[in-house]
């Protein structure tokens, strides 16, 4: 549940007294906690009505304590829960009018979620993304978005968005491609999960035709529990094929 932060709906202004900064010196306070966000990030954000800075008379951007508060809240919702700008500006216009907002699960679970619990199923509230938001979030080009999905890499929704397991792999992709790991490396990871989730269809396939709803509930779980064993057991094999490696 999300509470009015403070300076609530005036965006852009200050308490007297309270410095304005630089956009320099927002990045560095929100750095901590958010070591990938950039100037153009913040820029973005702006842009997008997200965050309404002061201008001085020769047009730089000074920030309030409450716009740096109120950036943060943005980045936090992003990455926590994968949602859109769009749905992100609700919420604050609604904490702006005092009201309280209840945000999905947080989505970051889901780097570990073969071992965490999962939503069963998506719903309503499940977060999507837009393809601009997306490149946004990512700090990668249009031409990199092909190539993931050319590749197979990833895969838009019909209308166009990207859920959040999606968000999730595009972003374990760009962090590769930092290291080098083109699109065409990274063929061979999903051809073993796409192997790993075939054998654990396998094993479930015979509970879901099951008459039993409670069956069929049960396989949704052992699917869950087989998907995070298979996971923890791929990372270890990598672990120890590295480790018996020659220095």
């Amino acid at each position: 549940m999300l509470r009015t932060p403070k300076g609530g709906a005036d965006r852009g202004t200050a308490p007297a007294g309270e410095p304005l900064v630089s956009i320099g010196a927002v990045l560095t306070r929100l750095r901590d906690e958010f070591p990938e966000v950039t100037i153009s990030k913040i820029r973005f954000l702006e842009a997008e009505g997200l965050v309404e800075p002061r201008r001085t008379p020769s047009g730089y951007r000074k920030f309030s304590p409450q716009d740096v508060e109120r950036l943060a809240l943005v980045l936090r919702m992003q990455r926590d829960h994968y949602l859109p700008l769009k749905v992100i500006k609700e919420h604050l216009e609604a904490l702006g009018r005092g009201e309280q907002v209840a945000l999905p699960g947080p989505q970051r679970d889901r780097d570990s979620w073969p071992v965490a619990a999962v939503p069963e199923q998506e719903g309503p509230t499940a977060a999507r993304v837009g393809r601009a938001e997306l490149l946004a979030a990512l700090e990668v080009s249009a031409d990199d978005l092909d190539a993931w999905e050319s590749y197979g890499l990833i895969a838009a929704q019909p209308d166009g968005s990207y859920d959040a397991d999606t968000v999730q792999v595009a972003r374990l992709v760009a962090d590769l491609g930092r290291f080098g790991l083109e699109p065409r490396h990274l063929r061979i990871m999903k051809a073993a999960a796409e192997r790993e989730a075939g054998l654990v269809e396998q094993v479930v396939a015979p509970l879901r035709r099951h008459r039993n709803p409670q069956t069929r509930a049960h396989a949704e779980a052992t699917m869950r529990e087989l998907a995070g064993l298979s996971v923890r057991l791929h990372a270890a094999l990598v672990r120890t094929a590295l480790h018996g490696r020659p220095d």
